[in-house]
């Protein structure tokens, strides 16, 4: 998929993407590098982190970092990293985040609760808290959050993912209300369902599951994960900088039914 950006869009900017081992967040870093940018590729998966940074091609610089965002002490080490790597932090895409799907609210265990509720909200506010802290003293920056449509909306079967994601959108709002004077932007992209390897591999399981998914997009198809990817990059440019406190769908009409 093609991209509006020059080689020259991001040139001279730092900063970090979580997440970055697969999926949206492997597109978001190539894209990031590909415009300029220099980042650093933060996964729990060091396989995973590592390919990504081989598929970086362009006038920017990818540098793999393993880390935990569910840990407030991992969080803060993956930003330590970015300073020390690259000087500064300009922007920040915390993309990590873990589901499940198919079990009704009383039959969540506690363990699953906090374990979902722990990486995708808690992880996003872990991961912010420090790249808030690293951006304020240079005047600003962008972070971008990867909320949901289910961040919007509901359905059954996901209580503690559609729990988190209602939260990261919040977050995101009040981060705005709290550091938009002191030129921090912060904004959440709220996918629909998006074609990755997880989800190839659930439709390869379950075909049926492939056409009731792209059923409820009325654009008729999932999405790619280069389309999340260039709404990110245009959040963390300048092109958005009167952008903040959004919650922006990326999800094909899912949640305009």
């Amino acid at each position: 998929m093609s991209s509006l950006w020059s080689e020259e869009a991001l040139a001279g900017r730092a900063g970090v993407v979580t997440g970055a081992g697969s999926g949206i967040g492997r597109a978001a870093a190539r894209l990031l590098v590909a415009a300029g940018a220099e980042v650093v590729v933060a996964d729990l998966d060091r396989e995973g982190g590592e390919e990504t940074v081989a598929r970086c091609q362009g006038p920017g610089r990818a540098t793999f970092f393993e880390t935990d965002i569910a840990d407030p002490d991992g969080a803060q080490a993956m930003v330590d990293f970015a300073l020390e790597r690259c000087g500064r932090l300009d922007f920040a895409y915390n993309n990590a985040g873990i589901t499940a799907a198919g079990i009704p609210l009383a039959e969540v265990s506690d363990e699953l609760w906090a374990r979902v509720i722990g990486v995708d909200l808690t992880g996003t506010f872990n991961c912010m808290r420090a790249e808030i802290k690293a951006m304020l003293p240079r005047g600003g920056g962008s972070i971008v959050n990867t909320a949901s449509a289910l961040g919007l909306v509901a359905n059954a079967g996901q209580s503690a993912y559609i729990t988190a994601k209602h939260g990261v959108v919040g977050l995101t709002r009040a981060a705005a209300m709290d550091y938009s004077a002191q030129g921090i932007r912060v904004n959440a992209l709220c996918p629909g369902v998006i074609e990755t390897q997880m989800m190839e591999d659930l439709v390869r399981a379950d075909p049926d599951l492939g056409q009731e998914l792209q059923r409820l997009h009325p654009i008729g198809r999932l999405g790619l994960p280069e389309e999340v990817a260039n709404a990110m990059l245009w959040l963390v440019s300048d092109a958005a900088s009167f952008v903040t406190g959004q919650a922006i769908a990326v999800d094909g009409a899912y949640t305009t039914q």
